[in-house]
């Protein structure tokens, strides 16, 4: 018996021993978990330290312990950020005008960086400190200055290893008319230092220097922005294409880009927690960063729409708007971490994370930024109504919905003056579109798979702490008979059609990945290659849009800056033709430059083509390596007669031709028969 009790014992103290061991080996592996994720923020989460600022008469300096920023007083310039052993992030080098600040191009050429005059706290504790730089316009500087009153704030917090940034402009009744083409906040970085740019978890690499760009070091390709890397500081650069719009990225996308020195471990990041203040909606593309180092925070350009966006304000028309904010953030990795990248840029991630789930800020002190209580939201559900595709509805599964200023049905990304609001539908078509601004819109949507764009016709309008519950909605995709063929997916962009493979010497190897192919340089000129002396012949039912439909249609190349047009035939075969009936042709365009498309129906020497969209499109989306401008479409109603029996040819001209980059990108092509359905 005593044996018994004695085992007993032990096997009591074993299992009390097994379980002390399980613990232990549990809190070792949070404890290296937790140390692993702090080596890189080592002061971040246990710092302490108040935030304090000092305002000379030439320098205003705000310090958490962490970062300490340096504003030149009282131009409101960005000058210094120093974080760790680094006196400074930014190139000290350069003047004090060009290391970190706004700009505003307006009025053609005229270029501002919003010099202010006055700085005020307005708020100072021991956790933040608030600053906001002024100008207030006078009209004795017409034409010399933008018309705009300018608040700049900068905003430091304790525990944050960053600044944020956000501009309030205004314009008044009384303010002479201009145009504001860009908008946007800049940093050029310490070029000895920053060399390595991350956008994604797949466009990052080692960038060259600004002296690779020059004479000597580099060949100017097409157009400015395109050098060849000939003689590079880096030679595992040599033989690569340098181009800033290689790098661009769409709104809704683009909200990390920036920075790493591989010698000090330190990363620069800045991270946009929403798009409600940028132009143009969720799929508008816009520059990150690029060679400089230059990180960029964009919030209104023409890139990629040109001057169609409306940047224009007439004399008398008041606006006020509020940019941002932004956070700029710095962190540091452990130099003996082989995958230092690695760690900074998911330590990235990671604030940026926080900065979206803490949307919108409730540490602002401006009354022209609402808080989330402020603020109201809209919910709803929206149906796809198409006979010809499903007797049933269909749920619009992750379309995209969005607030926008009132317009019509495709305003929103020609807009640039407003706030949006975007979001997608999950798989049954439920949309929750949060935080929005107190103000009054249209709803807007377009859904993957079918073409033309959703607006309900009524205004909504918001109010602070208000949640509307909109009825179910039905989008009616355009549509006027059974489709007959079709070339394409209906989602806006050229990316499903042939994009060739570049030219080897003209390659950037940050764009290899499948999905950035588009961005490679001189993919225009492969047509000319590819069809050197006849144009593209698609036949429907034998041929594939994914190896047989170029992505762009551009003119062909015979010469040294000599080009023709160009004109694509679509093959196909009718069994029937309702001679008295009406036939629809559906074509949508994804990008367009200064183009024009006719539209003949088997007589491709016809005087007057049966359709024409006239000269369309300032979009630029061919050489900036864009895959989409701003999408078009056009329902082109054919009679019966125009149609054969059996063998049928759509011929498209693409008129224009005096450079390369006068083309089309095509979205959707779909050619429909009479309707067969009774109303």
């Amino acid at each position: 018996m005593e044996k018994v009790v004695n085992m007993s014992h032990w096997r009591r103290k074993l299992v009390l021993w097994m379980v002390m061991v399980i613990q232990l080996s549990l809190f070792l592996s949070v404890f290296s978990t937790e140390i692993h994720a702090r080596k890189f923020l080592k002061d971040n989460d246990i710092n302490t330290n108040d935030v304090r600022l000092h305002i000379s008469d030439r320098q205003v300096i705000i310090d958490n312990g962490l970062a300490e920023v340096t504003i030149e007083n009282p131009s409101g310039y960005l000058i210094g950020i120093k974080y760790k052993k680094m006196q400074n992030v930014l190139e000290r080098r350069n003047h004090i005008s060009n290391r970190g600040y706004w700009d505003i191009v307006w009025d053609g050429d005229s270029y501002d960086k919003l010099e202010t005059k006055h700085v005020e706290v307005i708020t100072q504790t021991n956790d933040i400190v608030e600053l906001s730089f002024t100008k207030t316009w006078n009209s004795k500087n017409h034409g010399k200055t933008i018309p705009l009153n300018i608040q700049k704030r900068y905003i430091v917090r304790r525990g944050i290893s960053g600044v944020y940034m956000y501009g309030i402009f205004e314009r008044q009744k009384d303010f002479p008319k201009a145009h504001m083409y860009q908008i946007r906040i800049a940093f050029k970085l310490k070029e000895d230092k920053f060399r390595f740019m991350a956008l994604s978890n797949t466009i990052q690499r080692v960038m060259p220097r600004s002296e690779d760009r020059v004479k000597g070091h580099s060949k100017p390709l097409d157009f400015k922005e395109a050098v060849l890397l000939t003689n590079p500081s880096n030679p595992k650069l040599k033989g690569e294409v340098d181009d800033k719009y290689q790098y661009s990225i769409e709104n809704k996308d683009n909200k990390l880009n920036g920075w790493i020195s591989d010698h000090d471990s330190i990363g620069f990041w800045i991270m946009t927690p929403s798009n409600e203040f940028r132009s143009g909606g969720p799929h508008k593309q816009d520059l990150t960063s690029h060679v400089g180092p230059t990180a960029l925070s964009m919030f209104v350009s023409t890139h990629y729409t040109g001057t169609e966006i409306d940047t224009f304000y007439k004399e008398g028309e008041a606006w006020k708007k509020v940019f941002g904010p932004v956070l700029i953030y710095l962190n540091s990795a452990s130099l003996k971490d082989d995958d230092h990248r690695k760690i900074l840029w998911n330590d990235a991630k990671r604030q940026l994370s926080e900065e979206i789930e803490s949307w919108p800020y409730n540490f602002t002190r401006s009354e022209d930024f609402p808080h989330s209580q402020q603020r109201g939201q809209v919910n709803g559900q929206l149906l796809v109504q198409d006979r010809y595709m499903d007797k049933q509805l269909m749920q619009a599964k992750s379309a995209f919905v969005g607030l926008a200023p009132p317009g019509e049905a495709d305003s929103w990304q020609k807009e640039g003056k407003g706030y949006q609001f975007w979001t997608q539908t999950d798989k049954i078509g439920r949309f929750n579109i949060k935080n929005v601004r107190p103000g009054v819109y249209n709803l807007y949507a377009w859904v993957h798979g079918f073409i033309g764009s959703y607006k309900l016709d009524l205004n909504i309008t918001i109010q602070p702490g208000n949640k509307i519950e909109l009825d179910t909605l039905i989008y009616d995709p355009p549509r006027n008979g059974p489709t007959l063929w079709e070339i394409g997916i209906p989602d806006r962009t050229a990316a499903e059609f042939f994009i060739p493979e570049p030219y080897p010497q003209y390659v950037n190897s940050i764009t290899n990945d499948g999905a950035d192919k588009f961005r490679q340089y001189g993919l225009w000129d492969r047509y000319s290659d590819i069809y050197r002396d006849s144009d593209l012949v698609y036949t429907v039912g034998t041929s594939n849009y994914s190896k047989d439909w170029f992505f762009a249609h551009v003119p062909r190349k015979i010469g040294d800056d000599w080009y023709r047009p160009t004109t694509w035939q679509i093959k196909y075969n009718l069994q029937d033709v309702n001679n008295r009936g009406t036939y629809t042709l559906q074509m949508a365009i994804a990008a367009a430059s200064f183009a024009e498309v006719e539209v003949r129906f088997n007589d491709p020497n016809s005087d007057r083509p049966h359709f024409t969209t006239r000269r369309i499109g300032y979009d630029n989306a061919v050489p900036r390596h864009g895959i989409h401008g701003l999408y078009r479409l056009y329902s082109i109603e054919v009679p019966g007669y125009r149609f054969l029996k059996g063998s049928n040819t759509i011929y498209l001209t693409q008129t224009r031709s005096d450079n390369s980059f006068e083309a089309v990108m095509y979205d959707y092509i779909r050619l429909e028969g009479p309707n067969s359905l009774n109303n």
